[in-house]
């Protein structure tokens, strides 16, 4: 069977229109960081229709990764991962331009991001994402993102709006983004866990002695399939929307799906959140120093 755009694409029409349909084709998307939200965005994006990604990420899939990333399966094991989901990518449209990058992305970043329409934050690694969001901002670009949540959950930068070093009070204001210190990074997670358990019912929905221990630093993150790919879904929806320059009322601050009481949950009032930050803090410390302990 031969392939044409067109025919691959017909089902989207009435979801977007074919003017919409060639913006797609011809917009460009940078996903940093290719594995669990990375990659079910990048399924998604790819499935729409659209016609230029660059694709970076430093890792190779490995076992661990079959319970959530879409692109991961027993024959791409210890394959770098960008360029197996590249593969799989044009196996779906081969008519798509992919470039593909390692760690050596940072080398490239202004060039990269400045290619881009839109930019993805896949990555969980804080040195990459303030170049990301740094380069982001210089050359006037929204990027997308999702907290570290298990809860999905999606927000949206915007050109000139506070990043989430700013935003969320990370200490790396001022500092290289290759010269972190463990502290800072440390700082840097427990600062967005504060958000998320002040902003959201995350607590409720997750093992909290578990998630102390990742706090900790002794043990990885936990990771859920519907959790993953429901939050690289949404960073779809609202990449698709920023490229067709559809309206949203998704900001920086963000919001949280919560499936198990089809609720969603907007960040507190602002003197709300600042009234309970200080007790969440103290919450949230105690649990890690009882991990330690």
């Amino acid at each position: 069977m031969t392939f044409t755009y067109s025919e691959f694409t017909t089902r989207n029409i009435g979801f977007v229109t074919e003017a919409e349909q060639q913006m797609l084709k011809q917009a460009c998307v940078f996903v940093c960081g290719t594995g669990g939200m990375g990659g079910a965005a990048i399924q998604s994006i790819i499935r729409a229709g659209v016609g230029n990604l660059i694709l970076a990420d430093l890792d190779s899939f490995e076992t661990s990764n079959l319970n959530r990333q879409v692109f991961a399966n027993l024959d791409h094991l210890d394959r770098d991962k960008a360029e197996a989901t590249r593969a799989q990518c044009l196996n779906i449209n081969p008519d798509a331009n992919i470039d593909v990058y390692d760690q050596t992305w940072t080398q490239s970043a202004t060039e990269l991001v400045s290619k881009a329409d839109v930019v993805i934050n896949g990555t969980d690694d804080l040195a990459a994402t303030l170049l990301l969001y740094r380069t982001s901002r210089e050359l006037g670009r929204a990027v997308i993102d999702a907290y570290a949540s298990p809860l999905p959950s999606i927000y949206v930068t915007r050109p000139g709006r506070p990043m989430p070093e700013e935003r969320l009070g990370y200490p790396t204001i001022g500092t290289d983004w290759n010269a972190l210190t463990k502290d800072q990074c440390d700082a840097s997670f427990f600062a967005e866990a504060v958000y998320v358990m002040l902003n959201s019912s995350s607590r409720h929905h997750i093992d909290l002695d578990l998630a102390a221990d990742v706090a900790a630093g002794r043990r990885s993150r936990m990771s859920f399939a519907p959790m993953v790919i429901s939050t690289g879904t949404l960073m779809a929806y609202e990449t698709l929307g920023l490229v067709l320059g559809r309206t949203s009322n998704t900001d920086e601050n963000g919001w949280f799906l919560n499936p198990y009481t089809a609720r969603i949950e907007r960040p507190l009032p602002r003197l709300l959140s600042g009234m309970l930050r200080p007790f969440v803090r103290r919450k949230l410390t105690g649990m890690v120093e009882a991990a330690d302990g």
